[in-house]
């Protein structure tokens, strides 16, 4: 009984973990593409707040210059 509590603990914790893990990343990535993209401090906070939202739209308005290059 003792260990499925502690198994179910961590389980929980490690959902935790990665929720948030997640949530940062989306919002970083969002925020570099937006710095990327329009060099403004405003734009790069909304970016952040939309996080993954803004990572989707990035993606799918990319112009030719910011495609990746290959050599």
């Amino acid at each position: 009984m003792y260990d499925e509590f502690m198994i179910a603990q961590i389980a929980v914790q490690t959902a935790q973990t990665v929720t948030q893990t997640g949530l940062g990343l989306g919002s970083v990535i969002a925020i570099v593409c937006s710095w990327t993209r329009n060099r403004s401090i405003l734009w790069a906070i909304l970016a952040g707040v939309l996080s993954w939202f803004y990572v989707l739209y990035f993606a799918m308005t990319r112009r030719a210059g910011e495609k990746k290059r290959v050599s």
